[in-house]
């Protein structure tokens, strides 16, 4: 177990999700997460893993602030988290390069360094001359590069990746895995929720099994991934 203070650290966490029934007007419940508790510390990587619907997305957007928990606590320390999800907080009237622009700024970056980093983004994007188009005219295959590349050049000290392994056509998958391995290997924090068992168990200290909502395991990798497996 690592000596320095957590980075993160969940406490009894729980998150629900209501909606209004439509036949009889009552409200139904739904939790996707209850009592949850781990730590995160600095510089590891901690895999998330969990059937879909397990929770995997919703433990990620709590820990980013995204969502607020209905039960529980989570501490942060003065540090800056960037969730590495596709096309979170995108605007469709916009063109790619306001986007890019637009996400920096989300993320706490003022203008000026949002515009900074927009060379670099649009790169890898490589989306051509559609990059200055508005994102209602992008394919889905085209939003991903654009929502990759955007959360890849945060410069965030926790980077939380949601399953977006494997994004767009296969040269860009490539070039997607091979620079989110450089991320992971470059000593930042991160949290990684994916059903790729393989990296997982290549690029992870320790690994968070999330079942029906709650923590089945966590311990380290190749312990919980032999049970998970089972």
């Amino acid at each position: 177990m690592p000596t320095d203070a957590p980075v993160v650290s969940l406490r009894s966490v729980g998150v629900c999700y209501r909606s209004r029934g439509r036949l009889l007007g009552g409200a139904t419940e739904y939790w996707a997460l209850s009592d949850v508790s781990f730590d995160v510390y600095p510089g590891e990587t901690i895999g998330i893993v969990g059937r879909n619907g397990a929770g995997k997305t919703t433990l990620l957007k709590a820990i980013a602030g995204i969502i607020e928990p209905d039960q529980g606590s989570i501490a942060r320390e003065e540090i800056n988290l960037s969730m590495l999800s596709l096309q979170v907080g995108f605007l469709p009237q916009l063109s790619g390069r306001e986007n890019a622009i637009l996400s920096g700024m989300l993320l706490g970056l003022d203008r000026n360094a949002a515009e900074h980093r927009v060379a670099d983004i649009e790169a890898f994007a490589d989306l051509g001359g559609h990059f200055n188009e508005p994102l209602a005219t992008y394919s889905s295959g085209m939003r991903a590069r654009l929502g990759f590349s955007c959360a890849l050049h945060s410069t965030a000290d926790v980077l939380l990746i949601d399953e977006v392994l494997g994004v767009g056509d296969q040269n860009f998958r490539v070039k997607s895995n091979a620079a989110i391995k450089d991320l992971i290997r470059s000593n930042r924090t991160v949290l990684l929720a994916s059903h790729n068992l393989a990296t997982i168990r290549e690029l992870c200290d320790r690994v968070v099994w999330i079942d029906n909502g709650r923590v089945r395991a966590a311990a380290a990798t190749g312990e919980v991934l032999d049970e998970y497996m089972q």
